[in-house]
């Protein structure tokens, strides 16, 4: 069959381009539409209630600038999206080559340590603040081996509360990105590593020769997802600290939501999430470019 004839016969069975209208019509009512009106919104002093308010320009956005508790959100947002992409993917990754290997419990461990991502997020925390409270588990389990001495405000300590935020997100997650890295482990073929055994190369050269290079796209599917959802995290915040003590714990999240639901200041809080939308956009950019990169030399 030419080459002329197969463009014939694929036009007569492409679907009609309008066939797509309806799907892009509830897309654009659905997420263009209330996106516009929230990003015009951000240039305004709505409070959420009045029909009347008046066009303030980027007002909005100069007073982010010198707030000093959105200058702080900003901070603590970053710091816990490095830390959890960081931590979620190392132990992620330490976890999908234990149970990749030959275990007779690596099904039941798989299972075991992916359930916690199947719970829901603000279940998650409640619990954690439980085990975390003063005389939580945690306190009570340290006063039980003789460690009383050890015993701390974990979530009401501002320099403890932080890093008590990022290891619930890891130990919620850790088991989701190990899955995406078991799935990428068994992508690759056994002849190599028994190729690579029989000339010598131990371990940890097969690791870093063999199996990274060849885990590139999963190690991109799992940086993109963990660093995104690092940025936008809210729910274990709020229900964790609620941002406190203070404000030691604010992400632009909760501050977009203590904004406009409590102060009533719903322009800024929209400023706000323009912001937050920004970061997103730009740090999804920046890793999917380095990673992309990186995937194109590995092969």
């Amino acid at each position: 069959m030419t080459s002329d004839r197969k463009k014939r016969l694929r036009g007569r069975t492409a679907p009609p381009w309008w066939f797509t209208v309806p799907a892009l019509s509830l897309f654009a009512f659905v997420v263009l539409v209330p996106s516009a009106r929230g990003v015009y919104y951000a240039f305004t002093d709505w409070d959420g209630l009045d029909p009347d308010f008046a066009v303030i320009g980027l007002r909005n956005f100069t007073e982010l600038l010198g707030d000093d508790d959105a200058r702080q959100a900003i901070w603590h947002t970053v710091l816990i999206a490095v830390a959890v992409t960081v931590l979620q993917n190392g132990v992620g990754l330490l976890l999908a080559l234990g149970v990749n290997s030959m275990i007779k419990t690596r099904n039941f461990l798989r299972v075991l340590l992916f359930a916690p991502a199947m719970i829901a997020q603000i279940v998650t925390a409640y619990l954690w603040r439980n085990l975390l409270g003063p005389d939580g588990a945690v306190n009570s389990l340290l006063d039980g081996i003789g460690l009383g001495s050890w015993r701390q405000d974990w979530l009401g300590d501002p320099k403890l509360a932080l890093w008590m935020i990022v290891l619930v997100v890891v130990w919620q997650y850790a088991g989701y990105s190990m899955v995406i890295f078991v799935a990428g482990l068994q992508s690759i073929p056994k002849e190599i590593y028994e190729a690579a055994a029989i000339d010598g190369s131990g371990p940890v050269r097969r690791f870093f020769s063999i199996v990274r290079p060849l885990l590139a796209p999963a190690i991109t599917i799992n940086l993109m997802l963990s660093i995104i959802g690092g940025i936008k995290l809210f729910d274990q915040v709020y229900a964790l600290t609620g941002g406190g003590p203070g404000h030691a714990t604010d992400t632009i999240s909760t501050l977009i939501y203590k904004d406009a639901f409590t102060l009533g200041e719903f322009g800024y809080s929209i400023a706000l999430a323009v912001v937050l939308t920004v970061i997103v956009a730009v740090a999804s950019a920046a890793q999917y470019t380095g990673l992309a990169r990186n995937e194109r030399a590995a092969s």
